[in-house]
């Protein structure tokens, strides 16, 4: 399996949403790790859009969920109905249970929704009453979170941003070319005039190039090096004095496994066929910026997760 089908799916995705290729290069890279993406930015960039679009690039249907402060669990994962003509109760499943979920504004519902999706994204099963019924095999949930807007919601714990692969941040279109790109591309749509999208690629082809992602190769030195990074973060004192006085918390184990996985993605979508420290430090930022929990000193300097990151990869040596 070559990763040729997989340049010409992102070449498409970047013509119907403009301006934003940090999200769909993301995307692509956490669909072929088989993980969860955090999307963070304002309002009208399309990240709706972005995934129904890559839904309608794979074989695989797409569903999206608007999170509320009203919204239930049962809302999300579905629930039990009584069928009076045949006297019994009838699981009727929610819009969990497709392959591409939008969880829109995942913040602004309650902990129990939330950890009936996290229970999707961490077990790939869902539990309701006294069934646990699988998710499907092409499984991946894209959440969007508003920084904007922080009154009435509920932030993630820290639990749960640690199932999401990576996260990623953005912003509007920064250069007035982008801007006039989307002006037409909506006209064009509104006209029914927009590019039509090819063939879906099946999910087979897309199982086949994540078995070809894992039999990458990987050098020990490149995995003792993603391991010195994520040690990194919970030892700082060992390391740096700011880092030891920004990072309050460390990266769990989960962040060791998703930047070796995503640095594996990045290879491979290069054509490499092996891995080098540059994969791991071109993922670290999006797989760690979400994993980190700085001090009340760094919030107060102003630091950012990226800023302790991109201090990390400094202070830690390519092995």
């Amino acid at each position: 399996m070559n990763p040729e089908r997989f340049h010409t799916l992102l070449e498409t995705l970047n013509r119907h949403i403009i301006g934003q290729p940090a999200l769909t290069e993301r995307m692509l890279i956490t669909l072929l790790a088989d993980g969860h993406l955090l999307v963070e930015g304002p309002p009208g960039l399309a990240k709706t859009k972005a995934v129904r679009t890559l839904a309608n690039l794979i074989e695989g249907d797409f569903h999206r969920i608007q999170f509320t402060p009203d919204l239930l669990p049962s809302d999300v994962t579905g629930t039990e109905v009584w069928r009076h003509e045949a006297g019994v109760f009838e699981f009727q499943p929610g819009p969990i249970f497709h392959n591409l979920i939008l969880a829109d504004e995942i913040n602004r519902a309650p902990a129990k929704v939330q950890s009936a999706l996290l229970e999707a994204m961490a077990e790939g099963q869902v539990t309701v009453g006294n069934r646990t019924l699988p998710m499907p095999r092409l499984f991946m949930v894209m959440a969007t979170q508003n920084p904007i807007e922080q009154e009435g919601t509920y932030p993630l714990p820290e639990a749960q941003l640690d199932r999401f692969l990576i996260k990623v941040d953005i912003d509007y279109p920064r250069d007035a070319e982008a801007e006039q790109r989307i002006l037409q591309l909506v006209e064009a749509e509104a006209r029914h005039e927009d590019e039509a999208l090819p063939e879906p690629l099946s999910q087979d082809a897309l199982f086949e190039a994540r078995r070809a992602v894992l039999d990458l190769h990987m050098a020990d030195s490149v995995r003792t090096y993603i391991v010195q990074l994520i040690l990194a973060t919970r030892q700082p004192d060992a390391w740096d004095k700011d880092l030891a006085r920004w990072i309050q918390y460390g990266a769990s184990p989960r962040a060791t496994l998703a930047l070796a996985r995503t640095a594996r993605v990045h290879a491979w979508l290069a054509g490499k066929d092996f891995v080098s420290p540059d994969d791991v430090r071109a993922l670290a930022a999006d797989v760690l910026r979400h994993r980190l929990l700085l001090t009340f000193d760094a919030e107060a300097e102003g630091i950012t997760p990226d800023q302790v990151i991109e201090r990390l990869l400094t202070v830690v040596p390519v092995a």
